[in-house]
């Protein structure tokens, strides 16, 4: 497509912006128009993806058929096939009468389905349906019945991790993005930004009837570099609050600040993913970082017993204190103290409390001769398991005796479900506890 054609479908569809992300994602909605595939339309919530749904049903050889516009995610899950595929009378409480669904009142015409990631997964069988064969059953019917619709979604959240999830079914996602169509956010698009923003302000001037706000410099500047996570929905917003309240008719950067919530400026890229917590913390659950630091420690206090078998065993003090200087990372947790077996001597302090050997509160010079036998400590030493069944085992066990082995509470301290704990009681044979 030339430049001429792409500035005159943005003139005709009020799109303002030169961006190229912006200008591509025309481009492609314009050549797949005038087939009947699906189109699958991503991008942020407020970024515009229902105007590309508009501008591909009015290129397009149904452009005299219905158009219809759905929120999947404004659907009750109880109603959505109803408001869908349509229903018979009696089919469920309330249904006094046969109602016709989007897919038949919309035969030889479009349906957007916006925010499809928020659709049921039963609904999501009956639209793949549609989709392959153009049939449709109304809820409470046995009849098949036939429609010609062109079906252009949208969405906002990531499809492909929804469908590792399980929230959505890979056989729709192919064949819902047959085409796909890519919006780009507001703040990837440059000078973008200050145009909307005239052509919002001189709107609201209008319709306000006052003077159109005008920026300095400094304030094109900050506006540019706001992250925008409400995309041009926000942009809007913002631009009739300064439009209302503002009694200055140009702002610098100081006043445009207070329009901008401060949380939202900065540039930088955020660290945690959508995902939420979980994976900010590298994928670990609350109870598994838990266990992960009991582990850590368990291990540190397995080093630290058998250290203090060698240096029992017969090393000089000055050995000994270079030992426990190259492995000081595990004492860490505290200071020798009277509390825990430190009673001034040299070395002595690394005992944590476990008898010295006479050996070693001897001086130096008696290590020439052979050291004193010390009592054979190595059945410490034994290495605790690191079994994740046995610690978990160790965790249920515990978790039922705090609370009486009431289940319920057990299951709740716990952090998993009482049929969760009946499955693990049964695979480790506790169920008489």
């Amino acid at each position: 497509m030339t430049p001429q054609e792409i500035q005159s479908i943005k003139q005709r569809f009020g799109i303002i912006g030169n961006a190229p992300a912006l200008n591509y994602a025309i481009q492609v909605a314009t050549q797949v128009a005038p087939t009947d595939m699906t189109v699958l339309i991503t991008g942020e919530s407020g970024s515009g993806k229902e105007s590309f749904s508009k501008i591909i049903h009015a290129l397009s050889p149904r452009k005299h058929g219905q158009f219809i516009a759905i929120n999947c995610g404004a659907i009750p899950e109880g109603t959505i096939d109803s408001e869908l595929f349509g229903h018979e009378k009696g089919s469920f409480t309330g249904a006094n009468e046969a109602r016709k669904g989007y897919f038949e009142v919309t035969n030889g015409g479009t349906i957007f389905l916006d925010e499809i990631g928020e659709m049921p997964l039963g609904t999501q069988a009956r639209l793949l349906r549609v989709l392959e064969n153009g049939e449709f059953i109304r809820v409470g019917s046995s009849k098949v019945q036939k429609t010609d619709v062109r079906v252009v979604a949208a969405t906002n959240v990531n499809l492909l991790e929804n469908v590792r999830n399980g929230r959505f079914r890979e056989d729709l996602y192919y064949r819902l993005s047959t085409v796909p169509i890519t919006v780009p956010p507001l703040r990837e698009r440059g000078e973008d930004i200050y145009l909307l923003f005239r052509k919002f302000t001189a709107d609201f001037s209008e319709k306000h009837r006052v003077k159109p706000i005008s920026l300095t410099p400094d304030a094109v500047q900050l506006l540019t570099r706001f992250r925008f996570p409400g995309n041009i929905r926000q942009l809007k917003n913002i631009a009739e609050q300064i439009s209302v309240l503002e009694m200055e008719r140009e702002l610098d950067a100081r006043q445009l600040a207070k329009y901008l919530p401060t949380a939202q400026t900065s540039q930088l890229p955020m660290l945690l993913g959508a995902g939420g917590a979980a994976e900010g913390l590298g994928g670990y659950s609350e109870r598994d970082l838990m266990y992960k630091i009991l582990f850590d420690m368990r291990r540190d206090m397995t080093d630290l017993k058998k250290l203090v078998l060698e240096l029992a065993a017969g090393q000089r003090p000055h050995d000994a204190q270079e030992l426990l200087r190259q492995n000081s990372h595990l004492f860490a947790a505290g200071a020798p103290s009277a509390a825990n077996g430190f009673d001034g001597t040299p070395g002595a302090e690394y005992f944590l409390g476990a008898p010295a050997s006479p050996g070693l509160h001897a001086e130096a010079d008696d290590y020439d001769d052979e050291v004193q036998p010390v009592e054979d400590i190595s059945h410490e030493t034994e290495e605790e398991t690191l079994s994740l069944d046995v610690k978990e085992k160790e965790m249920i066990l515990k978790a039922l005796r705090k609370h009486h082995n009431k289940r319920k509470y057990a299951a709740h301290d716990l952090g998993i479900s009482e049929r969760t704990l009946y499955r693990k009681l049964k695979q480790y044979d506790l169920e008489q506890v």
